[in-house]
């Protein structure tokens, strides 16, 4: 039986805890996931980075944790067990996986022949220790009898920059009994930490592998970051602060020369961080190191879920400062190459596969993507015919053929219930999409929700409010509050919850919802409830 959310709270951190250590989660296998006395504990803490599932299939999850300690062997056997029961009574599957040294001692379990549509719990163990049970599911079936056409209770989160606030958010996400979390993006920052923040890290600007290590060390400690971890399954892509800021393709921010080299030590340990199966792990090719994100899941006959990569693949951005890539902001008049229809920010093999796969059957398409799709211009674009506008050229603006070319397809394939989810601005973002923003009796084809950020600081909101009447198509933008998104998807309409946290400096933060919206499965754009 699924827990209530104060049970499965109450069990992972403590009845008390607000800001629970994680020698609080282990638990002895055959017993509830329970707080563990001392006598259980492990001299040597092997599960310090928590646990983790993700990228749920029908019959399939997969399963992930990180040794920890300095005395690791170079190999080490970890038992892996998925319980149909919180008390781990009715074993569903059971193995071992070797946690390697080469790959930071990371385990990637994939147990087969589960059930589709149900939930699940899991645990490890190893080296004496024991690590704390979660809670995962599979996905329905398209074919199941029961549970296909179920409501999706899902949230999106982004943006985590560790030392610019507290995690209060995803204790809120912990609690709410969710089917899936979408992580959209920078879940770390490469960048050393800023001084006056509520908490800091350790090293400066991550270039290294041993470096991109630590960091994720530090933010997979957070104590309600392992509770919505262990909560429920996600799906994940990234952005740019998991590497570099802006970095796009193999050209970073700054033009550096051994790139390559910092991108294949960034991509290795986002792979062995994070709950992505084996398949997915990076590989050496002619783009240097690459690691495949791009993917799809269906869930039941609700959804089809498309999972983008907009870094990987991308052209560099138009018109950066003099000396270096990255962003700029710039008028369009200045810039012709923002005009260009050849430059992409996804890339052209990937525009063809999302072209492609559009369902055209279920009543929904969630694209899970990085960034605002929305135009959002900063000056009057209808000015001298629209080259007054000023536009970011590290979002959809710097790339607005290759937004034309995959709004203009989901328009004329009429593919249904399309809706953009992103992060990345560090705003909730809530808009309409239109396959022509010059237009502006242009029919809407899409909806967007542009999840805040966590605890990232966004950009004054008294610009925001100044870009609003060259924005008509968004209802709704807020840069001055932290926090998450939650949805609720049915058959027939969306329902989303604006979550944000009243202050990001404190752990234990009451979170509300700012406002909420709904989407019709058969009239594209948000509506305000």
């Amino acid at each position: 039986m699924l827990p209530t959310r104060r049970q499965f709270v109450s069990a992972t951190c403590g009845a008390a805890a607000l800001g629970c250590t994680s020698l609080g989660w282990r638990t002895a296998f055959g017993a509830p996931a329970v707080l563990a006395s001392p006598a259980t504990r492990a001299e040597v803490p092997r599960f310090d980075l928590g646990i983790a599932s993700g990228h749920p299939q029908t019959d399939s999850v997969v399963l992930w944790t990180r040794l920890t300690g300095d005395d690791l062997p170079d190999q080490v056997e970890v038992r892996w067990e998925v319980a149909h029961d919180e008390a781990f009574r009715r074993i569903a599957a059971r193995g071992t996986e070797t946690a390697q040294a080469s790959w930071a001692h990371s385990v990637h379990a994939e147990p087969r022949g589960l059930q589709p549509g149900r939930w699940y719990w899991y645990r490890f163990q190893a080296l004496g220790d024991r690590s704390m049970a979660g809670r995962t599911r599979t996905a329905p079936s398209a074919v199941a009898a029961t549970g296909a056409a179920d409501p999706l209770r899902f949230a999106i989160a982004s943006c985590q920059r560790y030392e610019s606030g507290h995690y209060a958010a995803w204790r809120d996400v912990a609690e709410q009994s969710l089917d899936l979390v979408m992580f959209l993006g920078d879940y770390i920052y490469e960048s050393a930490s800023r001084p006056g923040g509520p908490r800091h890290h350790d090293g400066g600007v991550a270039r290294t592998l041993a470096d991109y290590r630590a960091r994720y060390a530090t933010y997979k400690r957070d104590a309600h970051l392992q509770a919505a971890h262990a909560s429920a399954p996600w799906l994940m892509v990234w952005d740019d602060h998991e590497v570099e800021n802006d970095y796009a393709g193999l050209q970073s921010q700054h033009l550096d020369a051994d790139f390559t080299t910092r991108r294949a030590a960034a991509y290795q340990a986002y792979w062995e961080h994070l709950p992505f199966p084996k398949a997915a792990r990076p590989r050496l090719g002619v783009r240097g190191a690459t690691m495949p994100i791009t993917g799809r899941l269906d869930w039941g006959t609700l959804a089809r879920i498309h999972l983008l990569d907009n870094r990987q693949y991308r052209d560099p951005q138009a018109c950066p400062r003099a000396g270096r890539g990255g962003s700029n902001t710039v008028a369009l008049q200045d810039c012709p190459a923002l005009h260009d229809p050849r430059r992409s920010l996804l890339g052209a093999e990937q525009e063809r596969w999302l072209a492609s796969g559009w369902d055209l059957r279920r009543p929904w398409n969630l694209v899970a993507q990085q960034t605002l799709m929305a135009r959002h211009a900063w000056s009057d674009p209808s000015a001298a015919a629209g080259v007054g506008a000023t536009y970011w050229t590290d979002g959809w603006d710097g790339y607005a053929a290759s937004r034309n070319r995959l709004l203009g397809t989901v328009a004329a394939r009429q593919a249904p219930g399309v809706v953009v989810l992103g992060g990345d601005v560090h705003a909730h973002v809530v808009a309409d999409l239109k396959a022509d923003f010059d237009r502006p009796d242009a029919p809407t084809v899409a909806t967007e929700f542009c999840g805040s950020s966590i605890a990232s600081s966004g950009l004054p909101q008294d610009r925001i409010d100044a870009s609003r009447p060259f924005n008509p198509h968004i209802h709704w933008s807020r840069s001055d509050q932290r926090g998450c998104m939650l949805f609720t998807l049915d058959a027939k309409q969306l329902q989303a919850a604006l979550r944000v946290v009243d202050d990001v400096n404190d752990p234990a933060s009451a979170v509300r919802t700012a406002t909420s919206f709904m989407v019709d499965a058969q009239k594209p754009g948000a509506v305000a409830t």
